[in-house]
């Protein structure tokens, strides 16, 4: 099994100190953070894509970019591009880009993301949005594999023998879909044979492995063959400690602090305590065998090859984050490694 670190870089208060850090501050920890990642051997790190509060996520390349320069070996993901609210060709321009400044190491998630307040600005609506995200895929697909490209569709002007620079460094860059419910982005992903991540984030498990078998299904339906069909999926929390009572009294306080934080924005809890989060979520708290213990579980539904932990300290001290990570790779990513199987490498497919 593979693991990244992803961050959405969401931009709040700290939930146990309520201290708030600049916005100058919070983008270099979110670097800082992935030169730890790569010095602890994770195998990647994503940055999100949003254009609303509380995050300030709207620009991964460049973002990206400044970690592909204090980085030499991790792989750098999108998570999600949103390909939905974007023009194909800009986006094409800026990653194949990205690719050559990091020396092939980007992966792409796309996804049509989500969020009215950046459906209204850039003025795309809840019933074409799909759509969006169909079109500009199958026209970024194209731009990683052909010289020159004519096209037409819906939602930008038509290319007639368009040539888009640079040629990428990878041919093509793997290009991830990334869903929390939706069909049509699996279907999309099964249609061109290409690999899907699963949120796994907000509910209990059984959404999302019915989202993974109708993955498995369609990509059959399409005529791809079922072995290489690669899924990777996220949790919603991490906190590793020498026992499970050690980190269920660490972990408590940045769990109550975003129950606190639903109830204020009139959100039901799906998780009502901690003891709950930790049993039914997919959260990874406990001790090094629990946490074990769990991604088998969780893989024994969705057969996945690739897992997210979340990149941010979110109320855990500097200390604290860099200890966790550390047992993690220690204590529990060997033993998972060995036992579960893994993508050949994270690298571009064919």
């Amino acid at each position: 099994m593979k693991f990244l670190l992803i961050t959405l870089i969401t931009h709040v208060p700290d939930p146990v100190t309520g201290e708030s850090a600049s916005t100058t501050d919070r983008l270099r920890e979110v670097v800082d953070n992935a030169v730890l990642a790569e010095e602890l051997g994770f195998d990647g790190y994503g940055v999100g894509e949003r254009h609303e509060r509380p995050f300030i996520s709207s620009s991964p390349p460049v973002v990206l970019s400044h970690i592909a320069a204090r980085t030499s070996t991790i792989r750098l993901f999108t998570a999600v591009t949103t390909l939905s609210l974007l023009d194909p060709v800009r986006a094409y321009e800026d990653y194949a880009t990205l690719d050559h400044l990091s020396g092939g190491r980007l992966e792409l998630i796309i996804g049509k993301g989500n969020g009215a307040a950046q459906r209204d600005l850039f003025d795309v609506t809840p019933e074409d949005q799909w759509d969006r995200n169909i079109e500009s895929y199958e026209l970024f697909r194209r731009l990683w594999r052909e010289e020159k490209v004519t096209w037409s569709g819906r939602f930008r002007p038509p290319l007639v023998n368009a040539e888009v620079w640079p040629r990428p460094l990878q041919r093509p860059v793997r290009v991830w879909h990334g869903s929390a419910t939706s069909e049509r982005s699996v279907d999309l992903a099964a249609k061109w044979g290409d690999p899907i991540f699963s949120a796994n984030v907000t509910n209990p498990i059984e959404p999302y492995a019915a989202l993974i078998r109708h993955y498995r299904e369609r990509w059959a339906h399409y005529g791809h063959d079922p072995a290489a069909a690669v899924v990777g999926a996220g949790t919603a929390g991490f906190y590793a400690a020498r026992t499970s009572q050690e980190a269920l009294r660490t972990f408590r306080p940045l769990f109550e602090a975003r129950l606190a934080l639903q109830t204020r924005m009139g959100l039901e809890p799906v998780f009502p305590t901690l003891e709950d989060f930790v049993e039914r979520s997919s959260a990874l708290i406990g001790s090094p065998q629990q946490i074990i213990d769990k991604v088998h579980r969780y893989h024994e539904r969705f057969g996945h090859q690739v897992t997210h932990l979340q990149a941010d300290r979110a109320g855990l001290t500097a200390d604290q984050h860099r200890e966790t990570l550390e047992l993690f790779q220690s204590d529990i990513a060997p033993a998972l490694r060995r036992d579960l199987p893994g993508p050949r490498q994270l690298a571009s497919c064919p």
